[in-house]
């Protein structure tokens, strides 16, 4: 691919090559792309053959659509929505399968992982707001599946797109879920918002992006500390909306490029189930919404009618034009911001920083640029 912007960082060109001559590499703003020795090289095309930017797959309508919250409310409460993932994987889990999805490292950096715990399904739980490091998870899942373990795999549109190129066909063993996806923000970008909120990474004890504090809706994002030289055991207990790193995610500053021209949207993944937040359940079903968390589930196949249809869930059917009037990122990209160049640019001085000149209304964006170079913030 010669067009770095169309590339998602699925890393399914690392992951498939037999001489393993591309390594994903971080770019100045923080985002991995493909990087081949070319000496080892021996031009198999084989990445080109599984890009699933460059293969893409036909756009589908989902078989049904549905609102969907689980009845253990001590489950719901955990989770970023209405705790249907986590039905979902116990499912598998309770098969004797194994479960792929994204979980914090010791460094809080965000990692594709699996467990074949129901205990290990905790770290995959909730919301995180960074584009995640898949690793050796798409050979992994292969073994697995290949074996004869049921899999489930977790994860953006384009990583499940990626893992079904991977594959290269389809496995009646493996339930493939997708999350609707307002865009993957910078890695490089969410260490340094960490560094400028706390010294030593070891001092966090637990990030939540989507805690229900007080509400569904009305989210905080809160980092706990973990050692008792800090004033407080919360590092971060802010308001998603008013919270720096959630208000430029949401504004788009910080985003993948390709996550502006997404081409796995519209059922193109793959994906046998599609999960989100059913944001706008109480314009049409208010007596279904209690303001703790209600998931948006888009069943994609016969495969995710079948594993769902057991769930131990209160469920309502829906239609999809409902499901996309709150969710436009079910049907199309985000826009990208004129100031998100800006924002990356300047990432090596700090995020907070960058983020406050960008922000900062008080001042013309062409004034605030100049202003930033020049005091050499």
């Amino acid at each position: 691919m010669t067009d770095k912007s169309k590339c998602c960082g699925c890393t399914v060109c690392a992951s498939i090559c037999p001489k393993q001559c591309i390594t994903m590499q971080e770019d100045e703003e923080g985002f991995l792309y493909p990087v081949i020795n070319k000496s080892l090289c021996i031009g198999c095309n084989l990445c080109q053959k599984v890009c699933p930017i460059l293969n893409q797959e036909d756009e589908r309508k989902p078989l049904s659509v549905y609102a969907a919250k689980s009845r253990d409310e001590e489950m719901r409460l955990a989770s970023s929505s209405g705790g249907v993932f986590t039905l979902l994987a116990e499912k598998i889990i309770d098969r004797g399968g194994v479960v792929f999805g994204a979980r914090f490292n010791e460094n809080w950096e965000v990692i594709h992982d699996c467990t074949e715990t129901k205990e290990g399904l905790a770290a995959f739980r909730g919301s995180k707001y960074v584009q995640s490091c898949i690793g050796n998870c798409y050979s992994k899942a292969k073994q697995y599946i290949q074996d004869g373990r049921q899999v489930m795999f977790s994860g953006t549109p384009c990583q499940i797109a990626g893992l079904k190129r991977f594959l290269g066909k389809d496995y009646d063993n493996l339930l493939a879920v997708d999350v609707v996806c307002h865009g993957v923000p910078s890695p490089k970008a969410w260490r340094l918002y960490l560094r400028d909120i706390v010294s030593d990474k070891q001092w966090i004890n637990s990030i939540r992006f989507r805690a229900k504090s007080n509400s569904w809706r009305n989210f905080r994002l809160i980092i706990e500390g973990a050692d008792s030289r800090l004033n407080t055991n919360e590092l971060v207990n802010e308001k998603g909306y008013e919270n720096k790193w959630i208000h430029a995610f949401l504004l788009n500053l910080t985003l993948r490029l390709s996550c502006h021209d997404c081409q796995s949207l519209r059922g193109k993944s793959g994906s046998d189930i599609t999960l989100g937040d059913y944001w706008g359940i109480e314009q049409f079903a208010a007596d279904f919404d209690d303001d703790k968390g209600c998931s948006l589930v888009l069943v994609n196949t016969l495969k995710g009618e079948e594993i769902y249809s057991g769930l131990n869930c209160d469920s309502i059917v829906t239609p999809y034009k409902s499901a996309v009037l709150k969710n436009p990122s079910l049907d199309r990209s985000v826009t990208a911001s004129i100031n998100r160049e800006f924002l990356l640019s300047q990432l090596d001085k700090g995020f907070i920083a960058a983020y406050d000149v960008c922000l900062d209304h008080s001042f013309p964006m062409r004034l605030r640029r100049f202003l930033f170079r020049k005091l050499g913030m």
